[in-house]
């Protein structure tokens, strides 16, 4: 016998909005059979001088109110598609510009692909994954989308063939927000077009692009009610766990029941099934897992940031080298803050394994919620924060704003100076980043200060909407 989903809110506008009375009888005309007919509940119905009330979720702080969500993201909800479709083809030509001159700040951003990929996809055309580099970290599904150029080759470069697939997902995900925003007064997809290009050129330089479609694209699956959806929804989320393991995060606030056993199980299955088959047919797939866990406190992270302060005030004496691929410090106490901040991964994950157990409450955004906050978490508590998570991050924001009910909204405006902020980072003074100079670690630090604060409002928030007890 299956245990039902419990029943969460409606994700339309006024579906939880109480009944009102007004002290007055009932009017005989509210039960004649015209008061039920399908006029009556027509847009045109409806009376002017009798708005409908805002729904008490969006109108407990200024945060949450319409018309401060209207007047930052341009009053555009429902923009229509050609405008929205104009700007993101506005946008990404900008981008495609900077990508072809390369040359903004440290410059040579696009080299991760034309090196790094392409050397990469010489190894998985020999039959293995790269063997004793140091630079691969990743889980073997990544191997698929370094391959995947190679069907566009007979016509397109390596590097044409990837940017050109890095556009298709920048699409699907465009798409997919548009389609989940059509019915309602949400911003998704208009928060993802407009703000990914404040990363400038990077994201058509990474294969984060391509990780957050299939994260986003599962979260969008879930919000479906038929179990073929979260089927589909669990399957994205095995698939992108494998490429970048973040993607699982998508399914950590799905509703007990039979919604977690359907997704959860279809995940499972799709790993497993990507894993044996590229164990079959490539040697070293888990190559990366101790690589991974021999890196130390990158630059860009919230340790590094600590160090960075230390050395500019002449309490520690490091420096700075490249290793996996990245620069990291080294000196003393590296080793124990690297320890530190993989204790509070786990303690992260253990709020999160917490929270799912304490959670009473769900709506159709919880699960939309849930996977912003987990990541955030993640990420600040990492050894490792390049500036491409934000293409993650700002992916999730997006989905939480094609739900009315979503308590991310505060999350995700803090998300756009953040994205700015790691632009300045890298690339454009990367090399004051490199050097620690004042300019440096003063960008650091302002986006450092951002994302943290943004994990502990997304945390307290997903908390006080799902658990904490509500007054009476």
């Amino acid at each position: 016998m299956t245990t039902p989903d419990p029943p969460h809110a409606p994700d339309h506008p006024h579906a939880a909005d109480p009944p009102r009375t007004t002290g007055r009888p009932p009017s005989p005309a509210a039960h004649s059979p015209a008061a039920h007919s399908p006029a009556a509940h027509s847009p045109t119905a409806h009376s002017p001088a009798s708005p409908s009330p805002a729904p008490t979720s969006l109108t407990r702080s200024p945060f949450e109110s319409d018309t401060f969500t209207s007047a930052t993201f341009v009053t555009v909800g429902r923009g229509p598609a050609l405008a929205l479709a104009a700007v993101w083809l506005v946008t990404r030509l900008g981008m495609l510009v900077l990508l072809a001159g390369d040359d903004l700040g440290i410059g040579g951003v696009g080299q991760e692909v034309q090196l790094l990929y392409r050397y990469w996809y010489g190894q998985f055309a020999d039959g293995t994954f790269p063997p004793a580099d140091p630079t691969w970290q990743y889980p073997p599904g990544a191997g698929l989308v370094i391959m995947a150029p190679g069907l566009l080759m007979p016509w397109l470069g390596y590097t044409q063939a990837f940017v050109v697939l890095t556009l298709l997902a920048d699409a699907a995900v465009t798409l997919g927000l548009a389609l989940a925003d059509r019915s309602r007064l949400t911003h998704g997809a208009w928060y993802w077009v407009c703000a990914l290009p404040l990363l400038l050129h990077l994201p058509l330089a990474r294969y984060d692009v391509q990780a957050t479609a299939l994260a986003v694209l599962a979260l969008l699956a879930l919000k479906g009610r038929s179990p073929a959806a979260h089927r589909l929804g669990g399957v994205l989320a095995g698939l992108g766990a494998m490429v970048k393991v973040w993607p699982a995060l998508a399914l950590i606030g799905t509703p007990r029941g039979r919604t977690t056993r359907e997704a959860w199980t279809a995940a499972a299955v799709t790993a497993a099934t990507l894993l044996a088959v590229l164990a079959l047919f490539f040697s070293d797939s888990l190559g990366f897992l101790h690589r991974q866990g021999a890196r130390g406190i990158q630059i860009e992270s919230l340790g590094g940031t600590a160090l960075a302060l230390g050395r500019a005030a002449g309490l520690w004496p490091g420096t700075v080298e490249i290793r996996y691929g990245a620069y990291e410090y080294v000196g003393p106490y590296v080793s124990t803050l690297g320890h530190l901040f993989l204790l509070f991964t786990v303690a992260a994950l253990l709020w999160l394994v917490l929270w799912r157990l304490r959670a009473r409450r769900w709506t159709a955004a919880t699960p939309l919620d849930a996977a912003l906050a987990a990541t955030l978490l993640l990420t600040v508590t990492s050894r490792v924060i390049s500036p491409q998570y934000l293409v993650w991050l700002i992916g999730l924001a997006a989905v939480c704003l094609t739900s009315r009910r979503t308590v991310m909204r505060p999350v995700a405006l803090l998300l756009l100076p953040a994205a700015a902020l790691s632009s300045l980072a890298y690339p454009v003074l990367y090399a004051d980043v490199v050097a620690g100079t004042p300019a440096g670690v003063a960008v650091l630090v302002l986006r450092n200060a951002l994302l943290l604060a943004a994990a502990a409002v997304a945390a307290g928030r997903l908390w006080t909407a799902t658990v904490t007890p509500v007054r009476a």
